[in-house]
């Protein structure tokens, strides 16, 4: 890898790390003169399009570690980002992929799944226990490492329960926010998903300042944010530390949406929409002068291109819900 002339062995040296960090773009015509200074980090510019990356990385490299990979294939429930990256870097070792998501889930997403080769098995969310009503895709994936016939054919890293989620975000996210702040970060917004970013990020950031304020952004119940989760309808990821958690932000799909056009037009960003609930959350803290705000931009619009035809017009205006 030669950073200086962006020279590389192979796609996977592209992921973002603290000596190659993914962009900080500030967002000044969002935030406003008389406010703090908030950034965005765009984590879509890691090579298979979201924060991901980092994860799938993390996952893989646990998986050799442990000697858990062997001959088996990998199977993984995703929202869409983490099986993205997770084929696309075992694509690289020759091990093939199958990969258990939402039948709800972007059509962009699960395109690109099968362009990687994955096994794509779109999932109905009734297929989980009452209680937990949007995990279906979770449920079905755990399926092949417990069946009797398909168990010993299968590994799954399972992102909401591996510790290397949370490492993923611990050794780099965390320290590149750090770094590319010069330690003046004062508050960073994040949403709950599988909550390895929040996690790590949060642990890293407590530990070099406590007075970092850690802002979790979650959707309403029935919501169409991909990759957020409600933890009314799903079940709280056992990785998540809820004591790096200084505030919890509600947000409802319109303003999210209506964010994500905001910083298209006025900022010349294509973000998805789980990146206009995080920006929207971090607009309602109104960040007082000398504060210093990041917001995570998970992925990018051009996955969601057939939600956002739902938002805006023919004539190019959001559209208003009633």
């Amino acid at each position: 890898m030669d950073l200086a002339r962006k020279v590389f062995d192979d796609v996977s040296e592209l992921i973002g790390s603290r000596e190659n960090p993914t962009p900080l773009v500030r967002l000044g015509r969002l935030q406003g003169a008389d406010r703090g200074t908030l950034y965005a980090k765009l984590e879509w510019m890691n090579p298979f399009g979201s924060i991901k990356d980092r994860t799938a990385r993390a996952l893989l490299e646990g998986l050799r570690r442990d000697g858990r990979l062997g001959d088996r294939r990998l199977v993984e429930p995703t929202s869409g980002n983490t099986g993205l990256a997770l084929t696309g870097l075992a694509n690289l070792a020759g091990v093939p992929c199958t990969i258990t998501i939402p039948s709800g889930a972007p059509a962009e997403k699960i395109a690109l799944l099968r362009l990687l080769g994955a096994e794509v098995w779109p999932t109905p969310d009734d297929l989980c226990p009452i209680d937990h009503p949007k995990d279906g895709a979770i449920a079905l994936a755990r399926t092949f490492v417990v069946g009797e016939s398909t168990r010993d054919r299968y590994v799954m890293p399972d992102q909401y329960s591996n510790a290397d989620n949370v490492r993923a975000h611990y050794e780099s996210t965390g320290p590149e926010i750090w770094d590319q702040t010069g330690g003046r970060v004062t508050h960073f917004f994040a949403g709950y998903g599988t909550c390895g970013t929040l996690t790590g990020v949060g642990r890293f950031l407590k530990e070099q300042n406590p007075a970092v304020r850690i802002v979790a952004i979650e959707p309403e119940k029935g919501h169409r944010l991909s990759g957020l989760k409600n933890f009314g309808e799903s079940k709280k990821p056992a990785i998540l530390d809820e004591r790096v958690i200084d505030e919890v932000v509600r947000v409802p799909d319109e303003p999210a949406y209506r964010t994500a056009i905001r910083l298209a037009r006025d900022e010349s960003l294509l973000v998805g929409p789980s990146t206009g609930a995080i920006v929207w959350a971090a607009l309602q803290a109104h960040l007082p002068p000398g504060a210093v705000g990041v917001c995570i931009s998970p992925d990018s619009a051009l996955k969601y291109a057939s939600f956002f035809q739902e938002w805006v017009g023919d004539d190019g205006q959001p559209q208003v819900t009633e």
